[in-house]
């Protein structure tokens, strides 16, 4: 994967494509970076842990939770 961040001084941007990247299909992506970071921010709030409450039911809770101790006791087996 190759990831470059440029500041275009005008309209065009001339790529070069590794070797290994030749006759294989590629993505590119173009996007200003602030306007990313704003969307982020204004659609992303602040969650609390209150807020996924409810997201499991208890049933689901108690058989993961079943489920880490046996995960556990199987860590200290000897191999």
């Amino acid at each position: 994967m190759v990831k470059a961040i440029v500041t275009p001084e005008q309209t065009d941007i001339h790529i070069s494509v590794p070797q290994n990247y030749v006759g294989r299909k590629l993505e590119v992506l173009l996007y200003p970076v602030d306007e990313l970071t704003l969307e982020i921010t204004e659609t992303s709030p602040k969650r609390k842990p209150s807020d996924f409450a409810g997201t499991v039911t208890k049933e689901e809770g108690e058989e993961f939770h079943k489920y880490l101790k046996q995960a556990r006791k199987e860590w200290d087996r000897n191999f």
